[in-house]
């Protein structure tokens, strides 16, 4: 298939790339200023464009490109940054996608477990409702974004991924730092519930979703098996050989972090694959002991 990918430098994007051509498939990467090799495609979400005439020929088109929400603290600017980053750069490739001549067979379109909201220890499907608070809004907006996709007959995949693991990017290894000295925890209470997915499955989830006619709408992205956060803390905790005895208190978090301590540590969120399981999807790494030791036994 001839793909068309953004995000292509991110944590799942990088690792998507290489996966790609082993699997045969021709991908064109979406960045933004100019191109740096002769398979590029420019595009700008903040100028609303994107280069049809390069992006003509796509079977797929891939979209992974976001603003990062753990970032700088959440002043009302960095919040619209946030929620335009998703929602206009969506909007600007469903719009292109329609233009296209054929218009490609999918869009498959990043999203976030966010969707959600905080929920305790209700289990949540992608039939559960959205929450209410701003991720959740943020990813209704990012999801709506792809309505002129969908508008035409496009076959439109909403990937809500969960916390992905990886040892070289993302949460975990800032999750691993206080560990390595003998400082980790849980946070606060450590009952909120953290669901997950090794990287490697949530490439291989994108991969499924590009190539097979069942996915359409929201697909979650996580483990089988969510766990709470003292779970999390006590499995990587052995895996790394370390203690875990000093807690993060809430309040600590929230004076450090700012509105984005509750959101990013503290909402549970017990998510399950539902779609996935219903596809036949098999996960390498459904356990999080697992997963951490493949991640980090190098």
């Amino acid at each position: 298939m001839r793909v068309l990918l953004s995000g292509a430098t991110g944590l799942l994007g990088s690792a998507l790339l290489p996966r790609l051509a082993e699997e045969g498939h021709l991908a064109r990467r979406l960045i933004r200023g100019r191109p740096r090799l002769d398979t590029d495609v420019q595009w700008s979400p903040e100028a609303g464009a994107a280069d049809l005439a390069r992006m003509q020929g796509c079977d797929v088109l891939v979209h992974l490109a976001g603003e990062s929400i753990a970032g700088a603290r959440w002043t009302p600017a960095v919040k619209e940054r946030i929620r335009l980053s998703r929602s206009r750069g969506t909007r600007v490739l469903a719009e292109a996608a329609t233009k296209l001549d054929p218009p490609p067979q999918a869009f498959v379109s990043a999203s976030a477990i966010g969707f959600y909201g905080d929920r305790g220890a209700e289990e949540l499907t992608e039939d559960s409702p959205p929450g209410t608070d701003f991720l959740a809004e943020v990813c209704q907006d990012w999801e709506g974004a792809t309505e002129p996709a969908q508008a035409a007959g496009l076959r439109v995949v909403h990937l809500r991924f969960g916390m992905v693991l990886s040892a070289t990017g993302g949460a975990l290894p800032k999750m691993m730092r206080p560990f390595r000295y003998g400082l980790g925890g849980r946070m606060g209470s450590g009952t909120q519930f953290c669901s997950w997915v090794h990287l490697g499955d949530a490439v291989a989830a994108v991969l499924a979703a590009m190539t097979d006619e069942a996915y359409q709408g929201p697909v979650n992205v996580v483990s089988p098996k969510p766990v709470s956060n003292a779970e999390l803390t006590r499995t990587l905790a052995r895996v790394l050989g370390r203690p875990a005895i000093l807690p993060l208190p809430a309040f600590v978090a929230r004076l450090a972090l700012g509105e984005m301590a509750d959101p990013l540590l503290f909402a549970s969120q017990r998510v399950l694959p539902t779609k996935l399981l219903d596809t036949g999807f098999s996960f390498r790494f459904p356990d999080l002991e697992s997963a951490l030791r493949d991640l980090l036994s190098s």
